[in-house]
């Protein structure tokens, strides 16, 4: 019997570098890129089109794009702002155009300085601008699970989000746990109606291990049928607009944990821990990775000495 196919999306070049507060070099991050395009992912999010003087650890995206080695069976999205950045990412040949929104009235004014009714509408321009190129678009909605300055989301608006973007020819959506509040029968009743009243849309679930339940939110969402995954390599990440919010789901810890479950990820996990290994030096400080460190269930060590000649 054939093991159930997981797709995973790495997403530390775009969501976990542009957080980190010294400046990833940029043949560093094409390095990064290359490197785990060889690794077995399903897509890639390599960079943002946001403006420089906003995101200025992305500044080189246009350098990023035009220099990485495209794998053949990887997708490379990129995230996009404004019709502005779509221009700049058509001339680099992107796979997928990201556009991100919240569902939280206040988060989406903290995070993108104005409401969601005019995100909405700047999105639906993206849209229209894109119509005709070779790109497929894709768009995440931000705190689906919850919000830290409102508390829970009402159900109802996330899907009259989901309905809003469908009308607009929108087949993949991403329901983002930006801030880390996801439980696992809130994932599996969001999940199993979304994929019930949208059944032509390919749903990718974005968790993040804030409080320390993104892996079980992941099994959750599977039991539902879901079978895409963002993660970030290292675990790096975080929303600068969720009080105490920590990284990313992390991708080696995620590709362990279904590995182990009986799952096929495509991913070579010794592969992806060596570039995960990367990261200290490259954002000067420690990581999230707990696998980086213990390693995988069955990394074995030394026995301590003596010990066999115990009577």
């Amino acid at each position: 019997m054939s093991k159930q196919r997981i797709y995973l999306h790495d997403v530390a070049p775009r969501d976990g570098f542009q957080n980190e507060k010294v400046f990833i070099e940029t043949q560093d991050k094409i390095s990064i890129i290359n490197e785990l395009s060889e690794c077995g992912f399903a897509k890639i999010e390599a960079t943002s089109f946001t403006s420089p003087k906003a995101i200025p650890a992305l500044r080189d995206a246009e350098q990023v794009m035009h220099e990485i080695k495209r794998k053949p069976g990887v997708e490379y999205t990129v995230l996009i702002p404004n019709v502005r950045g779509a221009e700049r990412a058509l001339s680099c040949g992107i796979d997928e155009a990201n556009l991100v929104m919240s569902v939280s009235e206040t988060h989406n004014r903290a995070n993108l300085r104005m409401t969601r009714e005019k995100s909405a509408q700047g999105l639906g321009q993206i849209i229209e601008a894109l119509k005709g190129a070779p790109v497929a678009v894709n768009v995440s909605l931000s705190t689906v699970f919850g919000c830290p300055m409102e508390g829970d989301i009402a159900s109802s608006e996330v899907f009259r989000l989901i309905g809003h973007f469908a009308d607009q020819g929108i087949t993949r959506i991403s329901l983002c746990d930006t801030t880390g509040m996801a439980y696992p029968s809130q994932v599996r009743e969001i999940c199993k109606r979304a994929r019930a009243e949208f059944p032509d849309i390919t749903f990718t679930l974005h968790f993040h291990n804030t409080r320390g339940l993104a892996q079980a939110n992941v099994l959750a969402a599977i039991d539902t049928g879901i079978d895409r995954f963002d993660a970030s390599l290292g675990g790096l990440g975080g929303c600068p607009y969720a009080p105490g919010a920590s990284g990313n789901a992390c991708t080696e810890e995620v590709v362990h944990m279904l590995e182990l479950e009986g799952f096929d990820t495509g991913i070579d996990l010794d592969r992806l821990l060596a570039v995960s290994a990367r990261l200290p030096d490259l954002v000067q400080h420690d990581i999230p990775s707990q696998i980086l460190k213990a390693g995988h269930r069955l990394t074995t060590h030394p026995a301590p000495e003596g010990i066999a000649d115990m009577a």
